[in-house]
């Protein structure tokens, strides 16, 4: 008699899939932690931003455009920018008929109202879509905040930052990634993915403040499906789906619908100044942004028939702290979490093990004007003896590195009135043994900044990075600020 059986596809990424126009896989690092590999020279949470660097949790780039008042008390302002660039890829340059020079084209529009209980913003991404009927206009975030004494409530469509680590720390849950064009990855809070949400924080004084968010629904990481940025697990799982799909007509790939309220997450930060030390602990339960991909299997004699394919996403919940401290002119930053799955004993095959997660860095002048930031992060699985490598159980963290590390850095001078800025950014990942290296030059006159920038991705083809290595790019382009 024919009975049914399932196993998980053994993948050193995981996988993504979601119905629809922006149907799109996504996947991340092995581990559980989203060892994210982006810039940033900013502070956590109270960074300041600019085109390399990420956003804190209190601004929101309304703060450059010039603004104009209303009767009463409401005030409103305008701002954005308007880009025209191209970037080329190296490996396309030897033939002509492949070089593409990207959308030449991008803009944002950013609005904000403010008035003396309530405040209102839209920030919206312009970029030509010429390959389809989709929208040239997106919105990138559109909230509502409103003051009630101490308490602020925020709702709307948010990228909210949590934790102190200068680039995407392991405290940094709530949203996810879009990884499909990592030529932009110079700036991390664009690669941030927008979530529905409410936001309440409460002030206990100057120094200490309490927050909750709830976010009604999910959302995972989204990756490119079919271009150049592609990772190598997906195709290779591309490639096995369709062998499926020819010994099974019928076979079924199945996603779950995370547009409901199952799929809602909630989590809660404290944060509070003891002297010259900050600190925040917070807690957070929500999905792990990659699924285990698991295959269900008949099998009647003599061979195996895959029957379907679902994408499972795995619970967790997060206990993590931070801490921040001027120390002999650096200022550091750490954070550290333990991130506890359904899988406790390590031992299910579908269900990624239980992790610890942390990061660790700091930012200073350090001579002649030099700017250095330098961060370590990473990720350490738990219970990593009961991963099974045996082919037919097919553990999906099979063949995955028990442990991640990474190191980024950020160096930058400026020159002639700090109009000429000369700036590099490294990622270095050590298991991977691969690496990316980003220096631009920017030159700023007033309003337009004018910036010749690349990046280099080398080191070991099995690699998160390394796999890009044929994607190294030259960029130059003009960006006016108003």
């Amino acid at each position: 008699a024919a009975f049914c059986g399932q196993f998980s596809v053994p993948v050193p990424f995981f996988l993504r899939f979601s119905g629809g126009e922006d149907s799109s896989f996504g996947f991340d690092s092995e581990g559980g932690g989203d060892s994210g590999f982006s810039f940033d020279s900013g502070g956590g949470e109270d960074s300041s931003s600019d085109s390399w660097d990420s956003w804190g949790s209190d601004d929101f780039g309304f703060d450059s455009g010039g603004g104009f008042a209303s009767s009463g008390n409401l005030s409103v302002e305008i701002g954005g920018s308007v880009s025209a660039g191209i970037t080329g890829f190296v490996d396309d340059w030897s033939q002509a008929s492949k070089t593409t020079l990207g959308d030449i084209f991008s803009g944002t529009l950013d609005l904000s109202a403010n008035s003396s209980n309530a405040d209102a913003f839209i920030k919206l991404n312009i970029k030509p879509d010429f390959d389809s009927a989709a929208s040239s206009i997106k919105i990138d975030e559109a909230y509502l905040r409103f003051y009630l004494g101490d308490f602020d409530i925020e709702a709307g469509v948010r990228k909210l930052t949590w934790g102190k680590a200068d680039s995407m720390g392991p405290l940094d849950v709530i949203n996810p990634l879009d990884y499909s064009d990592l030529s932009g990855m110079s700036d991390p809070l664009s690669m941030k993915i927008a979530r529905p949400l409410i936001h309440l924080s409460y002030n206990i004084g100057s120094f200490t403040k309490a927050e909750a968010v709830f976010v009604p629904w999910f959302t995972g990481h989204s990756f490119d499906t079919t271009g150049r940025f592609q990772p190598a697990q997906l195709k290779e799982l591309s490639e096995m789906v369709a062998q499926f799909q020819i010994q099974n007509q019928s076979f079924k790939i199945i996603t779950p619908d995370t547009k409901s309220i199952d799929y809602a997450q909630a989590g809660a930060r404290f944060t509070t100044t003891i002297g010259s030390i900050d600190l925040g602990i917070q807690y957070y339960y929500g999905l792990l942004p990659r699924p285990a991909a698991v295959i269900k299997t008949q099998q009647p004699p003599p061979y195996i028939m895959p029957v379907s394919l679902t994408y499972v996403y795995n619970w967790f919940n997060q206990i993590g702290v931070d801490y921040a401290q001027v120390i002999a002119g650096f200022n550091v930053r750490a954070e550290f979490a333990a991130n506890f799955t359904d899988d406790m004993k390590g031992d299910k095959a579908d269900v990624y093990n239980p992790f610890l997660s942390w990061s660790l860095g700091f930012d200073r002048d350090i001579v002649w004007g030099i700017n250095l930031n330098l961060q370590g992060s990473g990720t350490i699985r738990l219970f990593n003896d009961k991963i099974s490598d045996k082919l037919l159980d097919f553990d999906i963290e099979a063949d995955t590195h028990a442990s991640t590390s990474r190191i980024t850095a950020n160096i930058s001078k400026k020159f002639l009135r700090d109009e000429l800025e000369l700036k590099a950014a490294l990622v270095w990942g050590i298991e991977d043994k691969d690496i990316l290296i980003m220096p631009a030059l920017v030159w700023t006159i007033g309003d337009v900044a004018l910036e010749l920038s690349g990046g280099i991705f080398a080191g070991d083809e099995d690699g998160e990075l390394g796999q890009y290595r044929d994607n190294s790019f030259v960029y130059a382009g003009i960006k006016y600020s108003f």
